[in-house]
């Protein structure tokens, strides 16, 4: 059986742990932050790991802000960072369509669920989409909504994707618009399966809340550019050309940050206590993924900093 060795608290163990590493690859929600409540030490933890020579890329499956507004988030919140630096869900899956997918007119256009920072990456790659933010979809349904849908007199002929992200305004009416697109042969994809989003303290419904309906609707599984999936491992080590052996994923979570570090071969995963998974959970016999190590908190490892 594969156990976890804990780090908090031993110096010597964390300086080797760190030394083991290039790149340090970090999830957000549950790491860094809590909403808009930065986690003690992590600034100076960051700051810990770049003066030792670490590379850290922030890889989070949130897809309602761009990296633009990522980048705004962390320089409110105090933590210096780059744009570049910060690789998001949002990001991975217009670049998934715009480069692999590569959707050919006249049906090239995508159907979003989702918020603004899954308009402002398409943007970005010049994807033209429909959906989203616009207020002509965040109403209630009407009879005629569903007599139009159904015989495909309100549907947009040039969409040929579907493409699903946390959204706070989910309704039934942009659920009926994906699952007439999807039933007509749209490629169904989103930007994470997450179950949960940890906000203030709290789990809220996450961005897979928002593709179930339309799995369960359509009998499709969504191609998921998140975390876990290796599209976005592939693409991160596209842009970032590192060495796995020498990178390590930090997340709170199995399912998405330490299963994609484990199935992405890289040379270790770090687990923090401050989130969604816990001891016990990687302990259980039917765990998803165990990480190599964990700490209760990401600045534990900031801990060899703080003795000299």
């Amino acid at each position: 059986m594969t156990t976890s060795k804990y780090l908090t608290g031993d110096a010597a163990a964390i300086d080797e742990f760190i030394d083991r590493f290039d790149v340090f690859l970090l999830d957000c929600d549950g790491v860094i932050w809590s909403g808009d409540h930065v986690f003690e030490g992590v600034v100076e933890t960051l700051e810990h790991l770049r003066s030792r020579g670490k590379k850290t890329v922030f890889v989070t499956n949130n897809s309602t802000k761009s990296r633009q507004e990522y980048l705004k988030k962390f320089t409110g919140l105090g933590i210096p960072s780059d744009v570049e630096e910060i690789f998001g869900s949002a990001y991975s899956a217009s670049i998934y369509i715009s480069r692999i997918l590569k959707l050919a007119p006249p049906k090239n256009k995508v159907f979003v669920i989702g918020e603004a920072g899954i308009e402002h990456e398409l943007r970005s790659e010049n994807v033209p989409f429909i959906g989203g933010t616009d207020p002509a979809f965040r109403r209630d349904i009407t009879p005629e909504d569903f007599k139009g849908l159904a015989d495909g007199s309100l549907l947009d002929p040039e969409v040929g994707c579907v493409l699903v992200g946390l959204d706070f305004h989910i309704n039934y009416l942009k659920l009926s618009h994906a699952l007439q697109y999807l039933r007509r042969g749209a490629v169904f994809l989103a930007t994470n399966v997450d179950s949960t989003f940890p906000m203030s303290h709290g789990f809220f419904p996450g961005a897979g809340s928002m593709s179930m309906p339309l799995v369960y609707s359509t009998g499709q599984k969504p191609v998921a550019l998140g975390k876990p999936s290796q599209a976005m491992m592939d693409a991160v080590e596209g842009k970032f050309q590192f060495d796995r052996e020498r990178t390590c994923m930090v997340g709170d979570r199995l399912d998405t940050d330490i299963k994609f570090g484990v199935e992405g071969k890289l040379g270790g995963t770090l687990a923090v206590l401050t989130g969604v998974s816990q001891k016990e959970h990687w302990e259980a016999a039917d765990a998803v993924a165990v990480p190599a190590f964990y700490v209760n908190k990401l600045s534990d490892i900031g801990l060899v900093a703080r003795k000299q």
